[in-house]
């Protein structure tokens, strides 16, 4: 094996958790979801958080320095990811009666708002923290904002959901794929599995969907 090799793959060996990182702007409600949170000190408490330049809730969380994270446990369904991983907040209104309806009938069993203005996620969920954002820094495609708990709880004994559980157990498997069109290469998102067709992929492409560049992409 080289010293020189650079297998992506490794980085999925990496733990994560997920989460639902929750903002408010304004009237505007929105949510995505994150692998990023980390307790980086304690005392003072510091918790860190990374969030895709690509989404609207980094821009909401830059403007206001607050935002809230649920911690996604393993009796979440894939419906959630969808919802807040999957759609963007700078099309549709998440947080919407009618498109929370795909997460269930009574927007009450999904979401609550926090004394900070900012909803929480209590569906497939098992603790939040109300943060206020203290520092940030630059990371290319990322920022990290360094944050003060303002507030944190338990909502369930639920075990939180690993970025390994949900690939093995939550995350549907990519279906076989059928004839390439017009016999081009296809690419598919190993994250979500969505599918880019072309010979070549940009060097700086970005899934439409999840957001990950080019290196989390796998040739078929």
């Amino acid at each position: 094996m080289s010293n020189n090799e650079m297998n992506t793959k490794a980085m999925y060996k990496l733990s994560y958790g997920l989460f639902v990182c929750t903002a408010k702007q304004g009237d505007k409600l929105n949510g995505c979801i994150i692998n990023t949170a980390v307790q980086v000190a304690s005392d003072p408490n510091r918790i860190s958080i990374a969030i895709n330049k690509a989404n609207l809730t980094h821009d909401m969380v830059k403007e206001t320095g607050k935002c809230n994270i649920s911690v996604i446990s393993t009796d979440a369904g894939f419906s959630l990811f969808k919802h807040f991983g999957f759609q963007t907040g700078r099309v549709v209104d998440k947080f919407s009666p009618d498109l929370l309806k795909d997460l269930g009938d009574d927007p009450a069993d999904i979401c609550k708002m926090a004394d900070n203005g900012i909803p929480y996620i209590i569906l497939g969920t098992n603790a939040y923290f109300s943060l206020k954002v203290e520092k940030e820094v630059d990371l290319g495609s990322h920022t990290l904002f360094i944050c003060e708990p303002e507030f944190m709880t338990i909502l369930s004994s639920t075990p939180s959901c690993t970025y390994e559980y949900y690939q093995n157990n939550i995350k549907p498997k990519p279906q076989p794929v059928g004839e390439t069109p017009k016999g081009q290469t296809i690419w598919r998102c190993t994250i979500c599995g969505y599918e880019y067709v072309g010979e070549e992929m940009p060097d700086d492409f970005i899934c439409p969907i999840c957001k990950h560049g080019k290196e989390d992409f796998e040739k078929l």
